[in-house]
């Protein structure tokens, strides 16, 4: 079973601790409170230890965004989204977040998706607790995170136009 399904199966819907009291109203709005995603990290935390140090879950897809639950102990690929721009919210731990630059052994994984080893001669910032990232899309961008440290994440991406 892949890690993405494995989530599902033990994390459930990402909605279904999060209902309405019976006197009021069902909101057309999706929330998501920092204390339910951290749970919700806890288990993807699990499962990174278990896999290669990195898991994720979908919490919802709409037709021009969605919403990710990240854990990191690892450094992630490099990467470029033709389409999408990633914000970045940081929820747990930090992360070294570098943009621009070229990434180096570039390989197309899907259409206008592109991963790789590492960038070259791009910029770095510390991203800790409360920091919110935008990277447009097109961008080429990756994550680092220290052998001591950890991150977790929410990750919004939004669909530009090209």
């Amino acid at each position: 079973m892949d890690t993405d399904r494995l989530a599902k199966a033990i994390l459930g819907d990402a909605n279904s601790r999060e209902t309405a009291p019976k006197d009021q109203p069902k909101s057309a709005a999706d929330h998501w409170t920092p204390a339910v995603l951290l749970e919700r990290a806890a288990y993807l935390r699990k499962m990174a230890a278990q896999g290669n140090g990195s898991a994720g879950e979908m919490l919802k897809e709409y037709p021009q965004h969605s919403a990710i639950l990240s854990f990191r102990s690892r450094n992630g690929e490099a990467e470029i989204h033709d389409r999408f721009a990633d914000f970045f919210i940081i929820l747990a731990g930090g992360t070294t977040l570098i943009t621009g630059g070229t990434v180096v052994g570039a390989k197309t994984i899907a259409p206008g998706e592109t991963r790789g080893d590492s960038i070259e001669g791009g910029t770095r910032q510390e991203l800790k607790v409360g920091d919110v990232a935008h990277v447009p899309a097109g961008t080429p961008h990756q994550m680092l995170v220290s052998s001591e440290k950890t991150m977790t994440c929410l990750v919004i991406k939004v669909q530009e136009a090209v």
